[in-house]
């Protein structure tokens, strides 16, 4: 029963072996133009990333994080969207795809924080009033909770879009006709609730990478 439940996660199908290939699909069914003319999709993208800025301005203090995290936000988006359609898998649903988005960014942070500001990192590492008693531990704590921001930010981002697939596989599961319209409804309200989760999962993930950024002087 597990192995069937968590089979739709499985990126090979009878449908297509490509699967994979979903996460080039934002780039591919945009042409060049749709980013350069000014249509009210490209009004609307333009808002967002005006309104993303304004919101991620106060959470770091380098400006290169604004369209990164912009930038991170939307492709996380996407996916996670895309991976509703009929026959698509959400890739953000893979450990290896969400450690791949948090890892590279968390080492480039703790690379350049670490041998530009070496003395202001250790500096975060001890909480300020600290009795003496506790600083080794604190900064022990500290320390595993800094290690463990990639796997934390995959596994919160995996975990939801997993959760929220498996309601929907066991509910399509049921063909009783007496529960047809119950079932219908049910699968109308979480569907608008997956969406809503895309959003903000995308949102979660770009802010806390904001706020990561926010301790590097």
């Amino acid at each position: 029963m597990m192995t069937s439940l968590f089979s739709s996660f499985d990126p090979s199908t009878s449908m297509t072996q490509m699967n994979w290939m979903i996460m080039m699909m934002t780039l591919t069914i945009m042409p060049m133009n749709f980013w350069i003319k000014k249509s009210r999709w490209n009004m609307l993208k333009t808002t967002m990333e005006k309104k993303m800025n304004e919101d991620f301005w106060n959470n770091t203090n380098h400006k290169e994080m604004l369209s990164f995290s912009s930038s991170i936000m939307i492709t996380i988006f996407l996916n996670n969207l895309l991976g509703l359609f009929p026959y698509n898998f959400t890739t953000t649903s893979h450990m290896c795809i969400s450690i791949s988005l948090a890892l590279p960014m968390w080492i480039t942070m703790m690379t350049y924080g670490w041998t530009k500001f070496t003395n202001e990192m250790f500096t975060h590492l001890l909480p300020t009033s600290t009795p003496t008693m506790i600083m080794p531990m604190m900064i022990l704590i500290e320390t595993i909770g800094n290690i463990i921001r990639p796997i934390s930010l995959s596994v919160r981002l995996s975990a939801n879009m997993i959760a929220g697939h498996l309601l929907m596989i066991l509910l399509g599961s049921i063909n009783e006709i007496n529960l047809l319209i119950m079932t219908i409804v049910f699968k109308t309200t979480l569907m608008m609730f997956e969406m809503a989760i895309s959003i903000i999962q995308a949102y979660v993930f770009a802010t806390l990478i904001t706020l990561y950024s926010s301790e590097i002087p």
